[in-house]
């Protein structure tokens, strides 16, 4: 997950996603660095538009965050209510990020 984030740093900043740089945000944040999986991840990244990838991911976690039943909403208590809510922006963040996770490799 720690290449995935060096590389959405580095395109965040504006810097080229290269193998080279992801190794040095790797080793800067004290990560122990496989070359092989920042060769990979470089590799996979080629042709990827991240800044879409990025939307499409997000559009597909949306859905998840309104799936509740409407029914089952109307009957909890207000404090049940708030409990649910947390559940599912916290399942639409893991879908989300589990999403990028396969993207990226």
């Amino acid at each position: 997950m720690e290449y995935i984030y060096a590389a959405l740093l580095l395109y965040k900043a504006g810097k080229d996603i290269t193998e080279e740089s992801v190794v040095a945000v790797l080793q800067a944040a004290g990560a122990d660095v496989d070359d092989a999986r920042a060769k990979a991840l470089v590799a996979a990244l080629d042709g990827v538009d991240i800044e879409e990838a990025m939307a499409t991911a997000a559009v597909a976690a949306a859905p998840a965050a309104g799936a509740a039943p409407a029914a089952a909403a109307e009957e909890a208590p207000a404090e049940e209510e708030a409990a649910e809510e947390e559940e599912e922006d916290d399942a639409a963040e893991e879908s989300g990020m589990a999403g990028l996770g396969a993207l990226f490799g």
